[in-house]
């Protein structure tokens, strides 16, 4: 049985979705349709803003190291977490949202990854752009 494709998003449409509120719902859920959301149109999304914000990848792999290696808590209290303000203010919004889980070393490790993933679609954008 072949599985429907949910319909495609525009930019705009994956930029005002509400990171926060699909890491709430995503991070600490079982695989299932909330992760999948979080890791699909909810890294897409963040990408988007991410990138429309001057982004570099390599800067979010970095937070995605410093998640795994210190943990949610840890990254929502640095001053700058991303290098631009504007960026840093909107990540910390999302680690706070995370670190509010209380979700122990699996939700730091599950928010590394989704950083990574986040930096690997935001490096898709410019490199498809170039």
């Amino acid at each position: 049985m072949n599985t429907p494709h949910p319909p495609a998003r525009t930019d705009d449409e994956l930029a005002r979705l509400d990171i926060s509120v699909l890491l709430r719902y995503g991070l600490t859920a079982a695989p299932g349709p909330r992760r999948t959301a979080l890791f699909g149109d909810g890294a897409a999304g963040a990408a988007v803003l991410l990138d429309r914000l001057g982004t570099q990848p390599r800067s979010v792999a970095f937070l995605a190291d410093t998640v795994r290696a210190g943990g949610l808590a840890h990254a929502a209290d640095l001053p700058a977490p991303l290098p631009r303000p504007e960026a840093a203010a909107v990540v910390r919004a999302w680690l706070r949202a995370a670190a509010e889980l209380a979700g122990g070393i699996e939700a730091d490790d599950t928010a590394a990854r989704w950083l990574r993933a986040v930096a690997t679609i935001i490096e898709l954008r410019q490199l498809t752009r170039t």
